[in-house]
């Protein structure tokens, strides 16, 4: 059963070209995701499908009475509404479930959410939290075909876990936008990418998408490659042959000129060798001494020590109102601490990335605005990098450099903001949600950028894929100013988390076991004891030399990775390793405890 269908759909912006004739279908039960770089209209063709922007030529078709459901980029509710009446707002008329039900159903979902304020009226509201509501609303109307413009900005890393969770369950159709590439695998089924204003569709998720695009670029740059081989003869006999230029060879002319069309059309990815030297910096970059914040009640770190090393990469990640953004602000000097402080190294030049961004001239062309912060790129060793080649890199191509600011999409002007700060040659990169607005092949670009930076590196993200592709070491931020000093990235924290959660169930039911057992509990009272079985005394006595051993491997693997004379691949094995220390010593750890407390 085909939910929608869209035929020969074409959409220009003036004299540009968004994309053309474009024409997929969508089938219930269908997961697709939408890919395309920022500016080639990915929001614009989810307006289009919503009703709420014309097209030029072509037909977009519904399922008759289907049910759809938007999420837009910014969406908008009267302000005097509540949260509850927002996320109500306008359902769908069913039989199955009750006003109560409804209600209920829509409070779940909104603490899913972290809204606990059901009377918080909608213009008190940040745009995060709006985001949110809006979220809940349109998973409250039920609907049988979703429109998702960006569903994980805005969420912390449990939130977009449960949706992730959520939306794969349910037998609904789905058309998304997202750069979350670890929710694409996990949630599509389908992938599309608007690539040269074209569409091209692939039967799989993330993954498989990659593996299948990267064959077809392949097979395009062997194409080209077989233009150019064939232009040379061409152009060979157009030189040798001006007299042919009559009727008869006619339509050999017109066939070398399309070759010669063909023959120049490149992979429009802007990308390049970029090995961008970072200004020196000193053994010495910050120390974090006895460092306190509080917001009123709310504690955001308390007597916090850490010292940062040289070339570290570190992810900061927590749930949303943790601290996390006060934490880099503080460390930037844009906050002061309530109390301790930071002893910044000498050397240390921040390049600083804040979530409120840059406000650009609107009437600035984009070169303008990038030579207006240097007129070159310091690639070390008395080499510079031109300003445009750099912008070239991160795909503002030299006809889009030229284009006024008012014009780029909300993610080019982000992707803009990035290279200002990128440029300045700092050697310490604080990025404080580097991901939210950005298209993934900028973000793969970023990526690349941040693996061979010759500096230190702070993120601050929710995008779990870019954390593990860029970072080796994790600040947790659980709130109440407690911090997990991590070893490793974000897929590491998640195994980790998930075992031990697990042991301090098994922990809590074996303590309640306990409780609930008031003959054992007498035992115990009377003095009495059960014995040891040989076995389980034979395996209590190699936990207690086994765990110790352990202690001792995981000490020293910290203690070099905090040297600062490891190379990334060494970083990266000894936080692997580290992570699987962890686990063993919880299992062995809380094995020995029930041996040692079960028969006492």
């Amino acid at each position: 059963m085909v939910n929608l269908q869209v035929e020969r759909l074409t959409k220009s912006w003036g004299d540009l070209l968004l994309f053309e004739e474009v024409t997929f279908g969508i089938a219930q039960g269908q997961k697709i995701g939408l890919i395309a770089k920022n500016g080639s209209g990915k929001t614009t063709l989810l307006n289009i499908l919503a009703g709420k922007e014309a097209y030029d030529s072509g037909s977009v078709t519904f399922r008759n009475d289907l049910r759809l459901g938007y999420l837009e980029q910014s969406p908008a509710y009267a302000p005097e509404l509540t949260v509850l009446q927002a996320c109500l707002n306008d359902l769908p008329h069913t039989d199955s479930m009750t006003a109560l039900e409804n209600e209920q159903k829509a409070k779940q979902m909104l603490s899913q959410l972290k809204l606990m304020d059901f009377d918080q009226k909608i213009g008190e509201l940040s745009g995060g939290q709006l985001k949110r509501v809006a979220l809940a609303h349109v998973l409250m109307t039920a609907p049988e075909l979703i429109i998702l413009d960006e569903p994980t900005n805005h969420l912390d890393l449990d939130m977009t876990e449960w949706l992730e969770g959520y939306l794969s369950r349910q037998n609904i159709s789905i058309l998304m936008v997202t750069h979350d590439r670890y929710f694409l695998d996990r949630v599509c089924n389908g992938i599309m990418e608007i690539d040269r204003k074209h569409l091209y569709q692939y039967k799989g998720n993330y993954s498989y998408y990659i593996e299948k695009r990267q064959e077809r670029v392949e097979a395009q740059t062997a194409e080209v490659e077989r233009a150019n081989n064939l232009l040379r003869k061409e152009l060979d006999w157009m030189r040798r042959q001006p007299q042919a230029r009559a009727t008869k060879a006619k339509s050999r002319i017109d066939a070398f000129y399309e070759l010669e069309k063909k023959a120049k059309r490149q992979r429009d990815t802007g990308r390049m060798n970029l090995d961008v030297k970072s200004s020196y910096i000193g053994s010495k970059i910050f120390e974090a001494k006895d460092v306190g914040k509080r917001f009123g009640d709310i504690r955001i770190v308390d007597g916090f020590n850490y010292t940062f090393t040289r070339y570290e990469k570190m992810g900061i990640v927590g749930n949303n109102g943790a601290g996390k953004t006060t934490f880099i602000k503080m460390l930037v000097g844009e906050v002061m601490p309530d109390s301790g402080y930071f002893d910044i190294g000498e050397t240390v030049r921040f390049g600083y990335y804040s979530q409120d961004g840059l406000q650009f001239d609107e009437q600035m062309k984009v070169i303008d605005v990038a030579q207006g912060i240097a007129e070159y790129v310091d690639m070390g060793e008395g080499k510079r990098m031109g300003v445009s080649q750099f912008l070239n890199y991160f795909l503002f191509t030299p006809d889009k450099q030229q284009h006024y600011v008012f014009k780029l999409s909300g993610g080019e002007k982000r992707r803009l903001y990035l290279c200002t700060v990128l440029m300045r040659n700092p050697n310490f990169l604080v990025l404080d949600e580097p991901t939210n607005d950005l298209d993934i092949v900028t973000l793969q670009v970023l990526e690349d950028y941040l693996r061979t930076f010759n500096g230190c590196v702070i993120v601050v993200s929710h995008d779990r894929y870019f954390m593990d592709k860029v970072v080796d070491h994790l600040l947790v931020f659980r709130g109440d100013a407690d911090i997990k000093d991590f070893p490793g990235n974000y897929s590491l924290y998640r195994e980790w988390k998930e075992v031990q959660d697990l042991l301090e169930k098994e922990a809590e039911a074996l303590r309640q076991e306990k409780a609930d057992d008031p003959a054992g509990k007498a035992k115990r009272q009377n003095g009495e004891r059960k014995k040891l079985s040989f076995k389980e005394q034979k395996e209590y006595e190699a936990l207690e030399m086994e765990i110790p051993a352990l202690e001792t491997e995981k000490s020293a693997l910290e203690a070099a990775m905090s040297s600062g004379t490891l190379s990334t691949d060494e970083l990266i094995t000894h936080s692997k390793r580290i992570a699987v220390l962890i686990g063993e010593i919880d299992t062995k750890t809380m094995r020995w405890i029930e041996l040692s407390e079960k028969y006492t």
